[in-house]
């Protein structure tokens, strides 16, 4: 830990080389903890003194407890030894650092009163201290403290039966502040003193317990550790300083000066201090419990074991409600054991779920309840804080769900596995898991979208093999109308176009009519024309969507000629023009408005080649021929998809990694949130 101190200092400073500033007198309860670093750095000169920490604590410890405990009898006017309490033992091989203790109360002992003389003390300790730990120093002063307090409280406690203590007492002035007079007059100092011995012991106390956690746990699991731990030399600072202005109002009582010395500043500051540490040291501990958490989590999703126990620990890890899902069907609250060897679909979204969404999943239901398959869905509604406008739109969106629902009005156990482990980003997720808990799948979403009941249950594996078919369009015409059905059954040759220019695909009708009137009189090949434009604007919406699904199911494997097709049908979405030429359900070309429509009006250069080699070849080849020639930029707008996006990209038309760019989106409609997508 200290060197993570040293290095936040030099860091700041620029090393511990520098001449030792000027000490010129100044208040330091003015002073910044910048500026406070930059008279304390050069007095640290490296951290080799050995000696046991821990058992000069426990031993500082029993002190400071039960003087402080002896100081409040004898202010309330109890004589008595005060209550036992537990004594910490040190270690039998303990040996006091008393020589260091003895050269810190030289600098302690019989200093005018005044804040500047109280920093220069401070700094002469940290200079005795130099070879010390930042945690360490804070340690020793007050343990060099504590021989007098301690010493002191102990003879005001024995002074009058034994005459050791007794005579020991005069030297020590200790009669001149326990006698009744002294007391009635000193009371309330006595009882500040005391108040502050005991809150600055508890800065030392957390500032180790802070340690101790530095010396346990990994700082990428508890990143508050690191904050805290970069706070401790100026946090020690302030406990010496206060020590050094303690002992000064001790003497200034003990004499019956008429000086004193200003406590109740340096009392503002330790606890500003301690208020501090407690809320890093609650955060820690909250980050700690979380690590614990997510390794439990882990070692249960990687050993075999039963669904529930995993969903246990996923949605609530202690405290498992009674009867948490809600049962669509039956309209009932169920327990978690509804799930018991079952496959289940964990089906994850926001509250910002469409209906639509929602829908991709009525054909799975319809499967599983007419088929009476092991599996079960439960929609994880993801929400950081619920209130009563949320749970009004969970009560909304859960009568459209005739499957299970998580119905739990508090964040999730595991929503930081959740994000962290399955990238889930907001857009729903669906995670496959198996009886034994074991994932199959982090996000079958977008296979569910495309594919439908064609890839139950939805694993990983069948992914891999439904992802090697090269037919792939008839899942996205399911909505475009009887005609083209018809066309594909057929297997007609078909031209699907569109775009976001009305003037295009006007000129793209125009000649594409008479390019297939041409085309069946030439090579006795009839071609369809169908402009996805002119369908409703939600069906346009979805086709778009199953395209990005697509994508995202191809995502990060071996490319084929289907990943090409789909990469360049989506790097054309928003151009002014493209069109896709299909025969029966096979993907034949898919073309930039511009190539494709180049290739149209020049059919009277490449119709020979129909006829010698076939229109497939001689409207690809040609249609290469123009794209080569026009260097047509590509465009691959990723949606905000879960799970990991690729650091780099093939170009579906040249085949050169494409450049990255970052764009942003917001669809300013009031209903969903403004999705960030990356432009690739």
């Amino acid at each position: 830990m200290a060197n993570v101190v040293v290095s936040a200092v030099n860091t700041i400073f620029g090393g511990g080389n520098k001449e030792q500033p000027n000490k010129a007198a100044h208040n330091p309860l003015t002073l910044s903890d910048d500026q406070i670093l930059e008279e304390i750095y050069s007095t640290h000169v490296h951290s080799d003194a050995k000696f046991d920490v821990n058992s000069l604590f426990s031993v500082v410890d029993n002190i400071v407890e039960r003087s402080t405990r002896i100081a409040d009898n004898v202010v309330q006017g109890s004589h008595g030894s005060p209550e036992q309490t537990d004594i910490k033992t040190p270690s039998a091989n303990f040996t006091s650092p008393l020589c260091t203790l003895k050269q810190i109360n030289s600098e302690l002992s019989c200093k005018p009163p005044g804040e500047e003389i109280a920093h220069e003390t401070t700094l002469a300790i940290l200079n005795k201290l130099s070879t010390y730990s930042w945690v360490a120093k804070p340690l020793l002063t007050l343990g060099a403290f504590a021989l007098e307090y301690g010493e002191f409280w102990f003879l005001s406690l024995h002074q009058q039966t034994e005459p050791l203590a007794k005579s020991l007492a005069i030297i020590k002035r200790v009669p001149e502040l326990t006698k009744p007079s002294s007391l009635k007059t000193h009371r309330n100092a006595i009882l500040e003193i005391n108040n502050l011995v005991t809150a600055t012991w508890q800065v030392i106390k957390l500032i180790f317990e802070l340690d101790n956690l530095n010396l346990t746990y990994d700082e990428k699991d508890v990143p508050s550790l690191e904050l805290a731990l970069e706070q401790i030399p100026v946090d020690a600072y302030w406990v010496i300083i206060t020590v050094a202005a303690i002992a000064t109002q001790i003497d200034l009582l003990t004499t019956n000066s008429d000086k004193k010395q200003e406590l109740s500043q340096f009392g503002q500051k330790i606890n500003i201090i301690l208020s501090k540490l407690r809320k890093y040291k609650q955060q820690c501990e909250k980050e700690i419990e979380e690590a614990e958490y997510n390794k439990i989590l882990v070692k249960l999703f990687q050993t075999p074991t039963e669904v529930i126990e995993v969903l246990k620990v996923l949605f609530f890890w202690k405290d498992v409600p009674k009867t948490p899902i809600y049962d669509g069907a039956t309209k009932t609250l169920v327990s978690i054991e509804a799930l018991k060897k079952k496959d289940v679909f964990l089906f994850f979204s926001t509250l910002d779920i469409t209906i639509e969404e929602i829908s991709i999943f009525n054909p799975v239901y319809d499967h599983i309840t007419k088929s009476k398959k092991p599996h079960k869905i439960v929609w994880i509604p993801i929400v950081e804080e619920w209130n009563d406008q949320l749970k009004n739109k969970f009560e909304s969106l859960k009568a459209k769900m005739p499957w299970y629902v998580l119905q739990h009005f508090a964040p999730i156990k595991g929503i930081k596995y959740i994000k962290e482990k399955w990238q889930f980003k907001k857009q729903p997720m669906v995670v496959v898991l198996s009886p034994q808990g074991k994932v199959q799948h982090t996000n079958a979403f977008h296979m569910i979208q495309v594919w439908g009941i064609k890839g139950f249950p939805f694993t990983q594996d069948i992914e891999v093999n439904i992802g090697k078919q090269i037919i792939w369009i008839d899942s996205l015409l399911v909505d475009f109308g009887v005609e083209i059905n018809t066309w594909v059954k057929e297997e007609k040759y078909v031209f699907i176009y569109g775009g976001k220019n009305k003037d295009w695909i006007q000129e793209f009708n125009k000649l594409a009519s008479t390019f297939a009137i041409e085309l069946n009189k030439e090579a006795k090949i009839p071609i369809g024309l169908f402009n996805l434009e002119s369908l409703q604007s939600n069906i346009i919406t979805r086709f778009w969507t199953q395209v990005e699904g697509l994508f995202v199911t191809k995502i990060n494997k071996t490319k084929d000629t289907v990943t090409q097709q789909v990469e360049k049908l989506l790097s054309y979405k928003g151009e002014t023009g493209w069109a896709l030429l299909i025969k029966g359900p096979f993907v034949v070309a898919v073309g930039h408005g511009t190539t494709v429509l180049k290739t149209v009006a020049e059919f009277e250069k490449w119709k020979e080649l129909v006829i010698k080699k076939g229109f497939e070849f001689a409207f690809k080849e040609y249609l290469d021929k123009v794209s080569s020639s026009l260097h047509i930029c590509s465009h691959l707008q990723i949606p905000n998809i879960n799970g990991k996006i690729p650091d780099t990209i093939e170009c579906p038309e040249c085949h050169r990694t494409m450049e990255v760019f970052i764009s942003y989106k917001c669809c300013h409609n009031g209903n969903t949130t403004a999705n960030a997508r990356a432009l690739i």
